[in-house]
């Protein structure tokens, strides 16, 4: 048996050795027939730009990608996003007495660099600086989170303005279940841990189930619906935590963080990577949760049919699928998204929840899931990305009224002009579709005039 392995490994060996040699030898002599290496090079550059063996150029094949259109679309918005947040930040500048041009180029630089700006306000630089970076991660995993719950939504033709909702509903099941069980030894805490994101994710799949029962059952319009059942879910939060014993008495208003009672998110290494800062194993988990969403849409036959509903609820009803089941699934699944979002945000160990305000205030990573959705144009994988410049652009408008002496409003103001823009993604992509629609119909009308000339 020992002596088949070896000589199993040598054979291995023997050839990629060989296969390796005939690279090599590739690079400057023809091997088995091809053309020497920096000729196909030569060649593959050539295709990118100029049509062979009857093929259209590569970049044009690229361009007509739907990827791209998105990818394209997304970008534009960013860049026009960031042009009118330069404009604002000269404006405001134009007519406020303190502020001078070198307050909107600090604006502007602090603008773009974001998380990364380490100067203040007497001098600019950037670089990498592990706590802001640890914090960042941490205020990036809850918007990935509701970003894909609004995205699965829209998969399947539905507006999930819930998500503010189902976040706290989440939020709420998760922390008392985690500061109710007493756990003392690692294991004991791990799996409270584990059992508190389990009953925050079916909190938040129930919560969401109402208005896709509204809407498959009663043709109800989830909007009205998920409208209702924010603001019932902040009430219930308040009531629920107002006068229990999780309420820190050294911050009224606040429940205790969750590492008093010895709870917390997995670091993963993160402390490791990060020392100082927040950053846990949430946002690991969140890209992970992003990679599962992306499988399920276009691997599964039941992604398929939430797509299918989707794009025509009463054709995929003909076609043998259950309409009602899919409609309510998949906001039960966009439910769960938002609330494990909540529930890994809140069990982060050093963050506090604020549950006297929830009853007139619902939380913003709620709502920023949607453009956050936009941008991506619901891609499973490009919400990560999303979610990523959101938080990036948060962090910016913060630094820029801290460092560039404007007004504190002015950095709310650039981030919703921003994530207006972003909302005109889709609208970006439909007009980049319908000029190759047009192109193609030219090409198809031109050979037909010419052969009833000829």
């Amino acid at each position: 048996m020992l002596k088949r392995f070896f000589v199993a490994v040598w054979l291995w060996l023997k050839g990629a050795g060989i296969a390796v040699a005939k690279w090599f030898k590739n690079w400057f002599v023809k091997v088995d027939g091809k053309d020497i290496i920096p000729v196909r090079i030569g060649r593959w550059f050539k295709s990118l730009f100029v049509s062979t063996n009857n093929q259209p150029p590569q970049l044009v094949v690229l361009y007509q990608k739907d990827g791209t259109k998105s990818v394209l679309s997304s970008l534009l918005c960013v860049g026009a996003g960031i042009a009118i947040g330069l404009i604002l930040l000269i404006l405001v500048a134009l007519f406020s007495k303190d502020l001078q041009a070198n307050n909107v180029f600090r604006g502007f630089f602090i603008l773009i660099s974001g998380v990364f700006y380490t100067g203040n306000a007497a001098n600019m630089s950037v670089g990498f600086d592990a706590f802001q970076l640890g914090n960042y991660l941490t205020r990036v995993t809850p918007l990935i989170l509701t970003g894909l719950s609004v995205a699965i939504a829209f998969k399947t033709g539905l507006f999930n303005i819930g998500a503010p909702g189902q976040y706290l509903m989440g939020t709420m099941a998760s922390l008392l279940v985690a500061m109710s069980i007493p756990a003392t030894t690692a294991t004991a805490q791990f799996f409270v841990w584990l059992l508190a994101l389990v009953v925050g994710v079916v909190a938040g799949m129930l919560w969401g189930c109402i208005p896709g029962a509204f809407k498959a059952l009663l043709n109800v319009n989830e909007v009205i619906v998920c409208i209702m059942t924010n603001w019932i879910a902040g009430n219930i939060v308040t009531w629920v935590f107002s006068g229990s014993q999780f309420v820190n008495p050294k911050s009224p208003g606040f429940l205790y963080k969750t590492n008093h009672f010895g709870i917390q998110n997995p670091r993963l290494g993160m402390d490791l990577l990060f020392p100082g800062s927040w950053a846990d194993g949430g946002i690991v988990i969140a890209i992970v949760v992003a990679v599962m969403v992306w499988v399920m849409l276009n691997k599964t036959t039941f992604g398929f049919e939430l797509k299918a509903c989707g794009s025509n609820r009463h054709a995929s009803k003909y076609a043998g699928m259950n309409d009602r089941r899919n409609i309510i699934l998949s906001m039960a699944i966009a439910g769960g998204l938002s609330a494990l979002g909540g529930a890994l945000y809140f069990m982060n160990g050093q963050t506090e929840f604020q549950f006297s305000t929830t009853y007139q205030t619902l939380p913003s990573v709620g709502f920023n899931g949607i453009p956050v959705a936009l941008l991506a144009s619901s891609h499973p994988l490009g919400v990560v990305f999303s979610a990523a410049y959101i938080a990036f652009l948060e962090v910016a408008g913060t630094k820029v009224s801290s460092f560039a002496d404007y007004n504190e409003y002015i950095s709310d103001l650039i981030v919703a002009v921003i994530i207006y823009f972003a909302g005109f993604s889709k609208l970006i992509k439909d007009l980049l579709s319908t000029k190759r629609r047009k192109s193609k119909q030219v090409d198809a009308v031109q050979p037909t005039t010419q052969s009833k000339e000829a």
